[in-house]
């Protein structure tokens, strides 16, 4: 079995010096940050296979000091398992074989896992972060939106499938998509409809949903405006300003290959006492075969 944690860490130390005690085998992290001087024995992989800075071009120099330092990563955290990162670049027409063309800034990385128990084929690893952009000037808008950046994670996504048949790839994608299943902000029509397009776009190529939901993780007390009343999610997402039995919002997701989805258990480290010095908890994902 190999131990798979999806975490939105929030660029705090103390969440890489809890990642590190967890006994797992990957960590796919969004909002990493820097490493702690203090932590050591895990490897983060190349700034290439994670930092916007060594594809893109110099445009945005003049706007900003840095690009995004919330970067999501792919962490190797033992020695049962090899791994081996992809490298980040433009978006091209196929690429070389340890490069993946990344359409959106500090969005998505990618590496292909091989344990070494001799039971468990390799299989890829993506760490997703729909990280929030806002509409262009024109529009006279304040709205924020996640659904944006999930589509161009898709589209990068979609590089690792070739063939109609979903056995033929071994994918584990999971991370915080800034959105709701089930429903949209307020219950408004509009949301629930963008919202859903991405879920339904990750199925057409060949990913199954695989929670985390109910029994999997703690459900919220109360559900939100619009949230159905059968809906299966769970808590991952804390405001800070209740008590985390208060809280209510599922915003991080696991999607595997279909048919290897089957092989996969997924369930949200997410009660009061497990929670973590992250405002998102932990997913665990264990690939049993």
């Amino acid at each position: 079995m190999i131990r798979v944690v999806s975490w939105n860490i929030a660029k705090r130390h103390d969440s890489w010096r809890e990642l590190v005690k967890m006994d797992a085998d990957v960590a796919l992290v969004q909002e990493g940050g820097w490493l702690p001087d203090d932590v050591s024995g895990i490897d983060v992989g190349p700034k290439e296979s994670y930092d916007s800075h060594h594809w893109n071009s110099d445009w945005w120099k003049d706007r900003w000091s840095h690009l995004i330092e919330r970067w999501p990563m792919v962490v190797k955290l033992s020695d049962r398992v090899d791994v081996a990162w992809f490298r980040q670049v433009s978006p091209i027409w196929g690429g070389e074989d340890d490069e993946i063309g990344v359409s959106g800034i500090g969005t998505i990385a990618a590496a292909r896992v091989t344990p070494k128990d001799g039971l468990t084929e390799s299989f890829i690893a993506v760490s997703m972060y729909a990280r929030w952009l806002g509409p262009h000037p024109s529009t006279g808008s304040s709205w924020i939106y996640g659904d944006a950046s999930a589509h161009r994670i898709i589209s990068d996504l979609s590089a690792f499938i070739g063939n109609e048949n979903p056995a033929t790839h071994r994918i584990v994608a999971a991370g915080d998509l800034n959105m709701f299943y089930g429903y949209g902000d307020g219950g408004a029509p509009y949301w629930e409809a963008r919202y859903r397009s991405v879920f339904e776009r990750i199925n057409a190529i060949g990913l199954e949903f695989i929670g985390p939901q109910a029994p999997n993780g703690r459900q919220a007390e109360a559900r939100l405006p619009g949230e159905p009343s059968d809906s299966r999610n769970v808590v991952t997402y804390s405001t800070r300003s209740n008590p985390a039995e208060a809280d209510n919002r599922q915003l991080d997701f696991a999607f595997a290959s279909r048919g290897f989805h089957e092989s996969i258990k997924v369930r949200a480290l997410n009660e009061v006492d497990e929670w973590g010095p992250s405002d998102h908890c932990r997913i665990l994902i264990q690939v049993d075969g």
